[in-house]
């Protein structure tokens, strides 16, 4: 067999290939979703994803036989490593992901390479796959195969848990999607519930303003912030990610689907809500990534008007100061039922994902048992000494 070789991204062909590799590796995978090429492109690209701003990033390919069979990103990302050490991350702390191998050799000798690059940085430990933060797309899936990933989730070759394990990697934490079918009413007691907050004066419930996006995308990040500062894995949401997230979806954004729960006239808790453009993705775009001119047509006309289309919530948040209170559960139940009702109106929709959700976040886990949602995803986040 012709020799393994790994070798450093340190060009823009490079970077290209970095990303076409994922394609070309994915391409028979039906529940794999070929997302826009040139937005995978900017994610890889200094200057563009401004991740790049607050973290050291080292992109690396393998070869064989002159072939690109694999690739992985390493990285250090300076605001993780201020966080507390109990909280995940933490000083010492190094991340790698994006990984992608045809085969077990590759993907233990990318792991060992992106290793090396964390070690020769001063790391000593490590938390992975990151692909590249928290914020992005965490964990490797290990459940619910059988069906594609909706917007902003991965979907991975079912091997690639046990290599990772096998490179001697130990669970630390499994986050999870749950799936709701949004037609059924929700039980007698939470109706009974939004009812209530419904008569609360103090309560309002309003719809984000696409005149005021930019105000209105700056609260929900403080909120964001303030919310979720106490999170395993938590790395703060700078302006700039604020502002190059919003710009990236704001194609999605819909005013009936984004709600900003005031209490007393101040904002306290958000839910965000978008059609899921990855369905869509897979009819339009070709397997690299590259929709042709009827499918960018189609796309852009589904952009316009999402119809029918199915939901995905990928953030909440309620500020610390109410959480655990029976408020908290009211304001995140009146958005949730608010929203639903919407989608059904709206984008006639049948389904929606909620998460990824924390196994040990038990607020949120009982906000989706109460419900009637079930998981239907796991992804798994591991960690080693370096």
């Amino acid at each position: 067999m012709a020799e393994l070789v790994i070798t450093p991204v340190s060009s823009k062909a490079d970077r290209a290939a970095f990303v076409d590799v994922a394609y070309r590796l994915n391409a028979a995978d039906q529940n794999w979703v070929p997302n826009l090429r040139s937005e995978e492109i900017s994610k890889f690209t200094p200057g563009k994803n401004p991740f790049f701003e607050h973290a050291k990033v080292q992109l690396f390919l393998a070869h064989r036989d002159g072939r690109v069979i694999g690739r992985i990103s390493a990285h250090i990302d300076e605001l993780a490593l201020k966080q507390p050490v109990e909280q995940g991350m933490g000083p010492g702390t190094g991340n790698w992901g994006a990984i992608e191998a045809e085969d077990e050799d590759t993907a233990r000798a990318l792991i060992a390479a992106a290793e090396e690059w964390l070690r020769g940085q001063g790391m000593t430990r490590v938390i992975a796959p990151m692909n590249l933060s928290v914020w992005e797309e965490p964990g490797i899936q290990v459940s619910g195969h059988d069906h594609p990933p909706m917007v902003m989730m991965a979907h991975h070759n079912a091997a690639y848990q046990g290599w990772i394990e096998r490179a001697g990697y130990g669970l630390v934490k499994m986050l999870r999607t749950f799936d709701l079918d949004v037609r059924k009413e929700f039980p007698p007691l939470i109706q009974r519930i939004v009812a209530s907050g419904e008569k609360n004066a103090r309560i309002r419930i309003r719809k984000v303003e696409l005149k005021q996006f930019d105000r209105d995308a700056a609260i929900i990040c403080e909120i964001l912030n303030d919310a979720w500062s106490d999170n395993w894995g938590f790395v703060p949401f700078t302006p700039e990610e604020i502002a190059y997230t919003g710009k990236a979806l704001k194609p999605l954004v819909h005013p009936a689907l984004i709600h900003i729960a005031e209490y007393d006239g101040e904002p306290v808790a958000f839910m965000m809500t978008l059609p899921d453009l990855n369905g869509i993705q897979m009819r339009v775009n070709k397997r690299n990534g590259k929709p042709s001119v009827l499918g960018l047509i189609k796309l852009l006309l589904w952009l316009r008007k999402p119809k029918p289309a199915d939901m995905r919530v990928p953030l909440m948040g309620v500020r610390k100061s109410l959480q655990s209170s029976r408020l908290a559960s009211q304001l995140a139940f009146m958005m949730i039922e608010y929203i639903r009702r919407a989608a059904i109106a709206n984008f006639e929709t049948k389904r929606a994902e909620i998460g990824w959700v924390l196994e040990d976040n038990q607020g949120m886990v009982a906000i989706a048992d109460a419900i009637n949602s079930k998981v239907n995803r796991e992804y798994a986040v591991y960690d080693k000494a370096l």
